[in-house]
């Protein structure tokens, strides 16, 4: 405990700020530092690596203390925030100089992990969102903004399974998140929050959802009704809108008059692509390293601005469900995919605009330095060329984007005028301004830089007038300017000179026209300071008060950008457009590649296959085949083939047939959660379950291996009565691609109309195997497990000595054995036995065995081998 009243002035000051602002590291600006004190100071010396010191604050004890310079000062908070620290930036609210008694401070603004706006702190591809959730009277309210961009999505659902909640968080994946009491009750939402969006959390006061106060503040943002916002009737959307927007006010201070357009959505209106679907796919980060490269988004982003990255980033986040809006994106890409000169003169303009959205956040809150106003600039300044070369487009989408697109001469105009070719990094360092801007700044700055000229000049003028030829004029910092005259003429001295000092030889004299110019002189830089604050502050609110129009123009450019990027994925890879049915039901890919592999194999060949699905006869495909033979690759590929037809790409393939799917869901992969007590069979179980409990007769669903994670016998079992339900069309009905190793699951061809087998061809020559990379109709009964252990690498006694073992384990079990496992397959399913009497060893080496490719030599030793193994 502080006792507040022992304290100087100055630390009660601090520890007043502190109070208010309990839960953040308060940076207290003193001079050209921002200071920690107490506690602050131990945290921030020890996160930072910062040393420590000392302040004498009145007490006994010196106060821990350490600081950071204000001009570098977004890297140590960059790093702070990261650690999941929340940041009170306090500011001197006058000039020392000036300042009667303590100088006056206030909080500016409260940097959390939510609402970074700084671009040294921010990935420029990424958006960086803030999520207010509500719950209340059995409605679910999501308002999610990033104020770096000044976007704001919105939604209202019913509250039901808590995966919906989950689903439409992972959709935006925000840095921080803001909620009402209810959700304290929510146990697993608060455990998918920590652990798998790992992001920061914070309890909001209820009064903060009140729905009076809610309303009021939304009308005052907006300067619209809830009816006008389409929010009359959505009151979990209000409280959860309100209650972000108040948090903002609280924390932000200013700034927030660039938020002014709410995107009001249905969940119904995205692809339903949980976490795990995302995660698996590897969307926008590979799973094994979390980095871009190796995504899908690392494909397919060829943008050439930031605020097309971020958009692109959303399409891919976001596929639809609308066919005819896919449609107009596809009309869009195909105009540029056609139009090669179009397509790179767009590209070529679009390669020197830089990222207007944060520019504009940053100018509007006011901390905008002058070279990011002269970036704005340069921005927008390819407008006019950047609108030209669309206006002659046929297409709804780039004819949408011809008239948003604002070519701001006006803006481009004033920034030339006003702020020079090659600003300073700061006010401070001065010469913002051009010159012949303003005629008072101009003035001042001809007279610091023309003083000996102006000095010399008034010298002649005062020696004429007087007569006195030894007059000069001159300066010393106890004085300031004077003018001396020798003994020897002061019988000439003019009247209106007044005396300033005498020395031996000589007098010193002032004149009232001198004294103004030393006051000019002297107080120029100052006033220099002053007037092109004022100026920039000037210029800076004029163009902040065009928000409105600089972010329709901004979003018409991320557009044209993404559709560009889009066209050019198409020509450089070879991709197709694909027919997109308004009707759900089939799936059709002619040579289908996997867009990653393809990418990452360099320009090697790769081997292309042809998909079909529909909710009719081929509504569950079987997959099987060897290990790293290729069935993994193939499910994700039509996966994401779908996705990227349903975003408005074309995909990579000769041709596709792409009936709308309401969602992607996905079981791939072995994994545990240590953590929540987890193994990997029982986190496999539980995704299933999510599936299975919220897939549609629509949806896309894509098995690997389920049922691997325990017994035989057990997970066949499972594996069937999946198969079982999902083919079941009063249970679900999906369409289906369903990879396995147990081979007995092709049986089920004959047994259920909608099953088909299909397998990942394999040439067998002795020992050896190569993958062939084709998908082929029918099913396989080897993994050549054995096989592919030793294309890994595994030793060749253990691969020798594992061939001896299988040997023997097949010929040790007898008949009565394997029909005593049949049966116990039989009691466990309900249904007829899949596997039926097991071959013998001699029937599964022939089975195995391909003549076309053994010598005369080779098929002799064969005979033998198997004579021998017969007569065992």
């Amino acid at each position: 405990m502080i006792d507040q009243s022992a304290l100087s002035p100055m630390m009660q000051q601090y520890m007043e700020l502190k109070r208010q602002h309990q839960n953040h590291i308060l940076f207290f600006r003193l001079g050209d530092f921002y200071e920690m004190f107490f506690e602050d100071a131990k945290l921030a010396s020890r996160e930072l690596e910062l040393t420590l010191t000392g302040r004498d604050c009145g007490m006994a004890e010196r106060a821990p203390m350490c600081g950071v310079p204000h001009h570098s000062c977004e890297g140590y908070i960059a790093r702070l925030i990261k650690k999941g620290y929340k940041v009170a930036i306090c500011e001197q609210m006058e000039d020392p100089r000036e300042a009667k008694g303590m100088v006056k401070r206030e909080v500016v603004r409260v940097i959390t992990p939510g609402t970074l706006i700084e671009a040294g702190m921010l990935d420029e591809g990424i958006h960086n969102f803030i999520a207010s959730l509500y719950l209340d009277h059995g409605f679910y309210g999501l308002a999610v903004a990033d104020i770096s961009t000044g976007d704001i999505h919105l939604t209202q659902f019913e509250e039901g399974d808590d995966s919906w909640v989950e689903n439409e968080l992972s959709r935006f994946s925000p840095s921080e998140i803001i909620f009402n009491s209810i959700f304290l009750g929510k146990n697993e939402v608060a455990t998918f929050i920590k652990e798998r969006l790992r992001c920061c959390a914070d309890l909001l006061e209820d009064e903060m959802y009140e729905p009076k106060a809610v309303g009021r503040i939304i009308r005052a943002q907006f300067q619209k009704s809830l009816e006008e916002l389409g929010l009359a009737d959505k009151s979990a959307a209000c409280a959860a809108l309100g209650g972000l927007i108040g948090y903002l006010k609280n924390t932000q201070k200013t700034g927030l008059d660039r938020m002014i357009s709410i995107d009001l959505y249905s969940d119904t209106r995205f692809m339903q692509l949980d976490l795990t679907a995302r995660r698996n796919l590897e969307l926008t980060a590979t799973m094994r390293s979390g980095e871009k490269r190796g995504s899908l988004l690392w494909v397919i982003d060829k943008t050439r601005t930031a605020m097309g990255k971020r958009m692109l980033r959303m399409y891919l986040e976001q596929p639809l469900v609308n066919a005819a809006i896919i449609e107009k994106r596809l009309n869009a890409v195909e105009e540029l995919f056609s139009g090669s000169v179009l397509r790179c003169e767009i590209i070529d303009c679009l390669s020197g605009i830089y990222d207007i959205e944060r520019l504009m956040t940053r100018i509007v809150y006011g901390s905008a330095a002058p070279r990011e106003l002269k970036s704005f600039e340069q921005a927008i300044s390819r407008l006019p060329q950047l609108k030209e070369k669309v206006s002659g487009t046929k297409s709804q989408f780039l004819q949408e984007i011809y008239n948003q697109i604002d070519e701001m001469k006006d803006l481009c105009d004033l920034i030339a005028r006003a702020i020079a070719d090659n600003p300073p990094i700061t006010l401070k360092d001065g010469g913002v301004i051009n010159l012949g801007y303003n005629e008072e700044l101009d003035h001042l700055r001809g007279l610091l830089s023309n003083t000996k000229d102006i000095l010399a000049a008034l010298e002649a003028d005062e020696r004429e007038k007087s007569g006195i030829k030894t007059l000069k004029i001159s300066y010393n910092k106890v004085f300031g300017y004077y003018i001396e005259v020798t003994k020897s003429y002061m019988d000439q001295v003019p009247d209106r000179y007044i005396r300033k000092q005498t020395l031996a030889n000589c007098e010193r004299y002032v004149t009232q026209e001198l004294k103004e110019l030393e006051d000019q002189i002297l107080g120029a830089n100052d006033k220099i300071m002053s007037i092109e604050t004022k100026l920039f502050d000037d210029v800076r609110s004029r163009i902040a008060q065009n928000v409105a129009r600089i972010q329709i123009t901004a979003a018409a450019v991320a557009r044209l950008d993404v559709f560009s990027s889009l066209a050019e994925l198409a020509v450089l890879n070879n991709y197709c457009r694909p027919d997109i049915l308004a009707k759900p039901g089939e799936i059709t890919i002619k040579d289908g590649r996997h867009p990653v592999a393809e990418a990452i194999l360099g320009g090697a060949p790769f081997v292309a296959n042809d998909t079909k699905l529909n909710n009719t006869d081929q509504q569950i495909a079987i997959i099987t085949g060897p290990n790293m033979a290729g069935k993994s690759t193939y499910i994700r590929q039509t996966a994401l083939i779908v996705l990227l037809a349903q975003i408005g790409s074309f995909v990579p393939a000769r041709a596709a047939r792409i009936g709308i799917v309401d969602g992607i869901f996905t079981r791939v992969g072995a994994s545990d959660d240590i953590a929540s007590g987890q193994s990997t069979f029982m986190v496999e179980m539980s995704e299933l379950a999510q599936i299975l409990k919220n897939a549609t007769r629509d949806s896309l669903l894509i098995l690997d291996e389920v049922g691997r994670g325990t017994s035989t016998f057990d997970g066949m079992s499972i594996a069937r009565a999946v198969i079982e339900y999902i083919a079941d069309s009063k249970k679900l009905g999906a369409k289906t691609m369903f990879a396995t190793h147990y081979h007995e699951l092709t049986e089920l061809e004959e047994a259920m109309s909608c099953v088909k087998n299909y397998n990942t061809a394999v040439k067998k020559r002795g020992d050896e195997i190569t993958f062939l990379r084709k998908i082929v109709p029918g099913g396989i009964d080897d993994s050549y497990g054995i096989e592919v252990s030793k294309l890994a690498g595994i030793p060749d006694w253990i691969i020798r000595r594992a061939h001896e073992i299988l040997v023997q384990l097949e010929a040790a079990q007898p008949v009565s054995q394997r029909r005593a496992s049949a049966r116990t397959l039989e009691s466990l399913t309900g249904q007829l036995s899949l596997a039926g009497a097991a071959p013998s060893p001699v029937e599964q080496e022939l089975k195995q065995l391909d003549p076309n490719t053994l010598t005369p030599i080779e098929a002799l030793t064969k005979l033998f081998e198997l004579k021998g193994m017969a007569g065992r």
